[in-house]
């Protein structure tokens, strides 16, 4: 939660990005503890390796974390992430007061174990799956044929 706090209030976006990446792996251990351990690793793996990374290479080639600060223009914002803070804050305790979501049952199916993923997402979404697997092919290609240098 303070990882969260650090990069709400952070005035240098990478040290933005690093409290993020500490607030990823926080929620991956929070998957683990709900048992859900495909869930937590794929956690790590796209969002904490490779989304923060490119967010980071972003940040550090357009200058965002050496520009000067300047006026704060969106002081309005932080007193709305306050009461949405705070709101949370209370929704969560009232969640944990109340014995939380409870214990999963012995020898049932975990819905975020790689089980359970892999016979919905072949079963009932075997023909979104392959959709969104020929829309990245045709994407890929064409980044590939866009950044390819043509010889003369």
């Amino acid at each position: 939660m303070i990882a969260a706090a650090m990069v709400v209030t952070g005035r240098n976006a990478v040290h933005a990005a690093l409290f993020l990446i500490i607030n990823i792996v926080s929620l991956a251990i929070l998957f683990l503890l709900l048992g859900a351990e495909f869930v937590a690793a794929i956690q790590i793996v796209v969002y904490a390796g490779a989304i923060m990374v490119l967010f980071l290479y972003v940040v550090m080639f357009s200058g965002a974390a050496a520009t000067p600060e300047g006026p704060d223009r969106l002081a309005w914002q932080r007193r709305i992430a306050v009461v949405a803070g705070l709101m949370l804050l209370v929704l969560a305790v009232k969640v944990i007061s109340h014995g939380g979501l409870g214990p999963v049952p012995a020898g049932k199916q975990v819905a975020g174990s790689p089980a359970v993923i892999g016979e919905i997402v072949f079963t009932q979404y075997a023909l979104p799956f392959e959709i969104a697997s020929l829309l990245l092919l045709v994407a890929m290609v064409g980044a590939i044929a866009l950044a390819k240098e043509k010889k003369e």
